[in-house]
């Protein structure tokens, strides 16, 4: 009985505002930040957005590290990618001004990729040195005045719930612009709604704020040394069968 009960929820309630919500958000911060300021219009509704999505999904949220974070400073967030549900925890519940770094083929997404370009969101171009470099200026630009930048270093989410491989350009990002990393686990999204699966599942989020890694040095030897620290932090909130 239960299970037939959030398939119902899920059709008639969850997906509906998902979609026209999600749709109505994207508008806003599209025209917001064509017509004024993007600093305000590509974050605030996306977070009140992310907010009610994370209370209609029925997942309660528990945010812990807060007091690590300094309002005026611009930091590299780093979060592992359990699912769908990591965007509207970290959108709804850092606290924390700031733009994602994506890859290139979001942009294509219908009104969400017009919404994330308006915003100031960062599209990786992987396919040479040259846009590479493009992306590092524009995080550059993004960093300015107190924005911060998220990324998930494993690139795309889990399909078994453990952790994958780091990949270096958050951390390339960080040690070439001179920013502190904050660790980000995310606890309980692949739950919600795991990798190939239709059937959302209420459950509780946790995300823990991990202290600041100050990057030191340059080169590939202080991108390395950094990311495994980071790696090191995010996994010891984990549960082991998710490290």
């Amino acid at each position: 009985m239960k299970r037939i009960l959030l398939f119902l929820y899920q059709w008639i309630i969850l997906v509906p505002v998902f979609l026209v919500v999600g749709v109505l958000t994207a508008l806003i911060t599209t025209a917001g930040s064509f017509l004024f300021n993007s600093k305000f219009w590509g974050y605030y509704p996306a977070k009140y957005w992310a907010r009610l999505m994370c209370f209609t999904a029925l997942s309660p949220v528990e945010v812990v590290g807060r007091e690590n974070l300094r309002k005026d400073q611009s930091y590299i967030f780093a979060a592992n990618h359990q699912g769908a549900f990591d965007i509207y925890l970290i959108y709804g519940y850092l606290n924390k001004n700031f733009r994602w770094v994506m890859k290139q083929e979001l942009r294509k997404t219908p009104f969400m990729g017009r919404a994330c370009a308006e915003a100031g969101h960062i599209f990786v171009d992987r396919s040479s040195p040259k846009s590479i470099k493009e992306t590092l200026a524009n995080a550059s630009r993004q960093l300015e005045g107190g924005l911060s930048v998220v990324i998930f270093p494993e690139g795309s989410r889990t399909q078994t719930g453990k952790m994958g491989r780091f990949k270096k350009g958050a951390f390339q990002i960080a040690v070439d612009l001179k920013l502190p990393v904050v660790p980000l686990t995310i606890e309980g999204s692949f739950h919600i709604l795991p990798s190939g699966s239709n059937i959302f599942r209420p459950h509780k989020l946790r995300l823990i704020i991990h202290p600041p890694i100050e990057s030191k040095g340059e080169g590939s030897e202080a991108i390395i040394s950094l990311m495994d620290e980071c790696r090191q932090a995010i996994a010891s909130a984990l549960p082991e069968s998710d490290r």
